[in-house]
């Protein structure tokens, strides 16, 4: 089976693992078959999963592998279709006024009002990309946004369109391939689930975050991204405000490799704790449970 969307063609789901492996992501087999899906169908997928668990980096692994631009649109509360969709270029629209004016020329609110007065925003640059591959929209953290967003989005995601007022409606010769993650810090609407494929991204076994750090920390030995791994699992049974995931490990071996470290020590882990855990009330918890606990040694 081959992917189906416009100016793909990975093959089938294990020729898409191998290719995400080729870019430093690894994939599981239920995220490489949904990533695969969502291009052959295609379909918009959500990504859930606690922060830092890779699903940002699995829409930047799926551009790198399509080798087709990454979109990304970084959600937040209170952002709107200014700051999503497009805006007008109100210095530029001045000028045209004044030389027109300066000119004599008749100027009707049409002329200001077109695509050469348009500044284009992720979603719209999405829709616009002319191919012949698709690009990659990331709508990150949709879970930041809030309902009234998430009601603009679907529109885009049910029929690769997106309206503008003074223009009309804009559909995509080549839809974008859409990614959506959410830390499920609230609940997102049916409306919005109904229109996506669906894959919670969990926390890796521990081998494969030991290959995971290996990759990203390529100065770390092979023993610290072990002790890390181990310590950062041991950490997450801790009621902690933010448990870390992968990519805090990654950040710890990389500081613990700045620092020459060829093994996780409890003084050393003590001393850069604040590469993993970003809270003081988590750091106290591991302090409290005992460094010589958290390295392994005691």
């Amino acid at each position: 089976m081959t992917a189906g969307t416009a100016g793909v063609d990975v093959g089938d789901i294990g020729s898409l693992r191998a290719r995400l492996d080729e870019v430093d992501y690894l994939a599981g087999d239920e995220l490489a078959t949904a990533l695969f899906l969502a291009m052959a169908l295609p379909q918009p997928l959500l990504l859930e999963g606690e922060a830092g668990v890779g699903k940002t980096e699995a829409a930047k692994a799926l551009a790198a592998v399509l080798d087709t631009p990454l979109l990304r649109l970084q959600c937040y509360e209170g952002i709107d279709a200014a700051e999503a969709l497009y805006e007008w270029n109100y210095p530029r629209q001045l000028l045209g006024i004044r030389l027109a004016e300066a000119a004599g020329a008749p100027l009707v609110e049409d002329d200001l009002f077109g695509p050469a007065y348009l500044i284009a925003r992720p979603l719209l640059q999405a829709v616009e990309h002319p191919g012949p591959r698709p690009a990659v929209l990331l709508v990150d953290e949709i879970d930041r946004a809030d309902d009234e967003f998430e009601a603009f989005l679907l529109q885009l995601l049910a029929e690769g369109a997106v309206t503008i007022p003074e223009i009309g409606t804009r559909r995509a010769v080549v839809p974008p391939i859409v990614v959506l993650t959410s830390n499920r810090t609230r609940d997102l609407h049916d409306a919005l689930k109904r229109r996506c494929l669906y894959h919670w991204i969990d926390y890796p076994p521990l081998d494969t975050v030991v290959r995971i750090v290996r990759r990203r920390a390529p100065g770390a030995t092979t023993t610290v991204a072990e002790q890390v791994a181990a310590a950062v699992a041991r950490l997450r049974t801790l009621d902690l405000q933010k448990p870390p995931g992968v990519a805090e490990s990654i950040d710890w071996a990389r500081a613990l490799t700045l620092l020459g470290v060829d093994r996780l020590a409890p003084a050393v882990a003590g001393a850069t704790l604040g590469s993993v855990l970003k809270y003081r009330e988590d750091q106290s918890l591991a302090h409290d449970r005992g460094l010589a606990w958290l390295a392994g040694s005691g």
